[in-house]
């Protein structure tokens, strides 16, 4: 089974947790089967493998989540990179290039797109199966997997298929409706599009030469920002005549409020926090280091992290956007392909962080024309280098790095490190990579 997952968003509706950089997928919320916490991503990748353990799993993203992706998911999974947004078309179009031309996957193999998000249960992955399976052996180009409703929504799009049965061809799509006017489509035996949809590789990479001017993958990359911003719907789907869809009436839920994600969590409190008996209803979620008390609060969410703080109605919630637009702060937490970073403080001029090196992993080989560093080694052992000479590091060591000092860190067992960064221009652009030198 070859799947692609769409991951992309700003993760603005589930701030503090999430930022341009950790968006909804990465938050760790769910119990795995181990007992430890686990993201939307890594239940999706799981679920996948479950079912389908030789399954060749493409996530479409941009390069600023690709260090979370190998940080949740290990570095064996197939990424393509979308240089700028440019809407789920242009995304899907690359993706099936990348797997064309890049992964091997052949013209007439079956792909499998779906969100990276959703909450699901096992008979979705069972479904995904099924879908690939029937867009390999049908006859229709496009077949779509159509969410059974549960209640009369405003805010999917709905499916019309011909009949009621399990499969069948589509006649017509439709937009997000008012209430009343869901209520008749369902009637009707419509479907939520949930945007889950196969094809044959060989389909979406020909309407891509239609639709985009570009001769092969490469040239797609690299003018990858001259693409027309568009839907897979509208691009595709609203165009196509020979459609079919799949029922599917299992588990599926989209979590993108803070109201509809407390609604899928299995405890009330995640991280250090503590309700008293007279709240209702009232959802913690805390990844500071010191606890938070709830008294009294009914039909609230709470959540805490270096970005800040949210106290709210659980309806109210959803209203959340315009708020975080407004602030202008750097990114304070981020989980990288090597471990993770957290910021501790800003002065005008020096920014403290706490950084978490995973062991057997480094950071790239760099340097910065406009700052100093300090690195603190404050527990674990590695090795520093700095202009091609390598230290070893544990405990208690210093090392200060000037600018334009090409440096490294290797983690030999998992490393934790106090970084200063000193000067008048503190920028995260101030960074230039280089090979990593062989030691002497």
């Amino acid at each position: 089974m070859n799947i692609i997952l769409l991951s992309g968003g700003s993760g603005k509706r589930l701030w503090p947790l999430s930022n341009d950089i950790r968006s909804k997928q990465f938050i760790k919320i769910f119990r795995g089967a181990d007992g430890e916490y686990e993201s939307m991503l890594q239940r999706m990748y799981r679920g996948i493998k479950k079912v389908d353990p030789s399954a060749k799993v493409t996530i479409a993203t941009s390069k600023s989540q690709v260090s979370t992706i190998y940080n949740q998911i290990g570095e064996g999974v197939n990424i393509s990179v979308e240089p700028c947004r440019r809407d789920t078309f242009p995304a899907i179009a690359l993706a099936s290039c990348y797997l064309n031309e890049v992964c091997g996957v052949g013209r007439d193999e079956a792909v499998v797109v779906c969100p990276v998000d959703p909450y699901v249960d096992d008979s979705y992955f069972e479904a995904l199966s099924k879908l690939s399976d029937l867009a390999q052996n049908g006859n229709a180009n496009l077949t779509l997997m159509g969410m059974e409703p549960t209640y009369p929504s405003e805010k999917y799009g709905y499916i019309i298929p011909d009949s009621k049965d399990d499969i069948s061809t589509v006649s017509e799509f439709k937009e997000k409706p008012d209430e009343k006017t869901a209520q008749e489509y369902i009637s009707r035996g419509a479907l939520w599009n949930g945007g889950i949809f196969a094809y044959k590789l060989g389909y979406v990479i020909d309407r891509a030469h239609e639709l985009i001017n570009f001769k092969e993958y490469k040239d797609f990359f690299k003018n990858y920002e001259n693409a027309t911003k568009i839907s897979f719907d509208y691009a595709v789907v609203e165009k196509e005549k020979s459609i079919s869809v799949m029922r599917f009436s299992g588990m599926w839920k989209d979590l993108g409020t803070w109201n509809t994600l407390t609604e899928a969590m299995e405890e009330n409190v995640v991280g250090k926090g503590v309700l008293n008996d007279t709240c209702e209803d009232v959802h913690v979620l805390n990844s500071l280091d010191v606890p938070i008390l709830c008294m009294g609060l009914k039909n609230v969410v709470v959540s805490a992290s270096p970005e800040g703080i949210l106290v709210s109605d659980k309806h109210e919630s959803s209203y959340i956007k315009p708020f975080v637009d407004s602030f202008e702060q750097p990114i304070m937490f981020a989980e990288k392909s090597w471990g993770n970073y957290q910021v501790i403080d800003i002065e005008n001029e020096s920014m403290t962080i706490k950084v978490t090196l995973n062991p057997g992993h480094c950071m790239n080989y760099h340097c910065h024309e406009h700052r100093m560093e300090s690195w603190n080694i404050i527990d674990g052992t590695g090795k520093v280098v700095i202009d091609g000479k390598f230290r070893d590091v544990g405990p208690g060591d210093a090392i200060m790095i000037r600018p334009g000092e090409k440096h490294s860190i290797i983690a030999d067992t998992k490393l934790f490190v106090i970084e200063v960064q000193f000067g008048k221009d503190i920028d995260v652009h101030d960074k230039i990579k280089f090979e990593f030198p062989e030691r002497k």
